[in-house]
């Protein structure tokens, strides 16, 4: 086939194109933009396009396919040209269904936990040598893209999400694969990250359930009420439906095991969504045939690889991780999963806050004594980005220390600040987490904890 990829300098988009031409289709691409790694990805394998822009002569009537990246915008000339021209214009999901049309098609969703499983489930899958494509949102260590598609494999997992497909269909992606095997970790609805409505959030997960095929499985986390909500909803669905939930464990000198009838099972990582997770994968990993056994024993030196309570460095008495800030459940689950780990140790919890979402009215109070397990909480709102901006961060910073109300509380605002406060902190006998924000990350973690070791 041809192929025509606009917005080619997407993650997934430049991962997708890779993996086609490697197959021996005929691809091109074009972009407004494109940076690193995507740019010198894309140079290695000979498809970083010539100039940057759009050019609608390069689309002709023997391009057998456009794919339509999210980058993309609907007056796009190339695309216009490809719609005058009635050639068959796809997003990615669109694209990668058609592509897995014969293969046992297994979708993770949910809020949150999604890229995890995936990245646990295909942790195993490859420690027992059994081979998949795949289709993931992030780069996971042990795997070189986020895209692998062949004309062999009988499995593809693919990690499904509720945002548009493309541009032109604002279905969401993970209804357009049509799930044999489909996982949701949980769903809840938070106002900041989505511009829709409780409901219409809902819907979207409950439309997903819609789309798995007939005597297909659903896999769901009976943990999540709103989760539990929505697949009575949609009792009516000809599929298996197979719930799961956290499993028991221990934890012994900063070890996690997880409980395995007698067995005690040590872990790599922790925290209750990490252990719920495990439990989602080897759900998922049942149904594609893998025996209890080789799971728990493949799972044992799984590694977060997506920064999630990601280890940073130690000194064997402090440990310092990081970790996404998406939400204050997020944030208050990852200080009670550090806390939970080492009982005898304090906590300071740095968070990084993006400057546009506290500026929103109504954003801060979700995050209400949202550190209170913290024994020092830290907020940092870096002025710095956005000098430019609108916004004074000086008119927040009593609002934001009511909000989260804790009695050894800091606001920070630049990364200088945040040295001099690590420099100053006596450190012996407290760990550190830094939660970051995934949208405005200004934090050189692996600096700044080589300064909190120092200060005893």
């Amino acid at each position: 086939m041809r192929i025509h990829f606009i917005a080619i300098g997407g993650a997934v988009m430049h991962n997708l194109a890779m993996s086609l031409a490697e197959q021996g289709h005929q691809v091109t691409g074009s972009d407004d933009q494109i940076v690193e790694p995507s740019r010198s990805r894309l140079k290695r394998a000979g498809l970083l396009p010539a100039k940057v822009g759009w050019f609608p002569e390069t689309i002709t009537e023997d391009i057998d396919a456009v794919i339509l990246g999210m980058h993309a915008e609907v007056n796009n000339p190339e695309l216009l040209r490809a719609q005058e021209l009635n050639i068959k214009i796809y997003s990615f999901p669109e694209f990668i269904y058609e592509q897995s049309v014969n293969k046992t098609r297994v979708v993770i969703a949910g809020t949150y936990g999604k890229t995890t499983i995936m990245s646990m489930v295909m942790h195993v899958l490859k420690k027992l040598g059994k081979d998949f494509d795949y289709l993931v949102g992030a780069q996971l260590e042990g795997f070189d893209s986020l895209v692998k598609l062949t004309a062999h494999n009988k499995i593809i997992l693919l990690e499904g999400d509720e945002y548009y497909a493309s541009p032109i269909d604002h279905q969401s992606k993970f209804h357009l694969f049509h799930p044999n095997i489909a996982l949701i970790s949980g769903v809840d609805w938070n106002a900041s990250r989505t511009n829709i409505s409780r409901d219409d959030y809902f819907q979207q997960f409950e439309t997903f359930i819609d789309t798995i095929v007939k005597k297909g499985t659903l896999i769901y986390n009976k943990d999540n009420e709103h989760l539990r909500e929505i697949v009575e909803e949609t009792s009516d669905c000809k599929i298996n439906r197979h719930g799961y939930r956290m499993p028991d464990y221990s934890i012994n000198k900063g070890i996690t095991y997880l409980h395995l009838g007698e067995e005690r099972i040590p872990l790599q990582v922790f925290g209750k969504l990490n252990l719920s997770n495990i439990a989602g994968a080897y759900t998922v990993c049942e149904w594609l045939g893998v025996k209890r056994l080789e799971f728990y024993d493949a799972i044992r030196d799984f590694k977060s690889s997506i920064r999630y309570l990601e280890f940073v460095a130690s000194d064997n008495e402090r440990v310092v991780y990081q970790d996404f800030n998406y939400s204050s459940y997020k944030l208050q689950t990852s200080i009670h999963a550090v806390k939970e780990q080492f009982p005898d140790q304090g906590l300071v919890t740095i968070i990084e806050m993006n400057p546009y979402d506290i500026s929103n009215a109504g954003f801060l109070d979700q995050y209400r004594s949202s550190m209170d397990e913290s024994d020092y909480a830290v907020v940092l709102v870096n002025k710095d980005a956005i000098k430019d901006k609108n916004i004074l961060i000086s008119n927040l910073e009593a609002e934001i220390k009511q909000v989260f109300n804790h009695k050894n509380f800091t606001f920070l605002k630049d990364v200088s600040s945040l040295e001099k406060y690590l420099e100053g902190f006596k450190s012996l006998g407290f760990n550190l987490l830094f939660m970051i924000s995934p949208n405005h990350n200004s934090i050189n973690v692996v600096g700044f904890a080589d300064k909190f070791f120092k200060n005893y």
